[in-house]
């Protein structure tokens, strides 16, 4: 894992979760090769997380398994 400020962070597509209701919500985006973690309530000054497509596919495999379960 980096934390890193893509150069064209503006460029990005974001997106949140259906459930989002404009509040707290963690954004993602992704540029093809990298996937992006942001703060959805402070878009332009938050610190973003950078992950690699094994990265994110092994956290997102994590959730799926419930290996998160009992942070919640």
């Amino acid at each position: 894992m980096q934390s890193s400020r893509p150069q064209r962070i503006e460029n990005l597509s974001w997106h949140v979760a259906r459930a989002c209701d404009g509040g707290s919500c963690v954004r993602i985006a992704t540029n093809g090769t990298e996937f992006f973690i942001g703060d959805s309530k402070v878009p332009g000054g938050s610190a973003v997380l950078a992950y690699s497509r094994d990265e994110w596919m092994a956290f997102v495999d994590g959730v799926k398994r419930g290996d998160f379960d009992h942070l919640g």
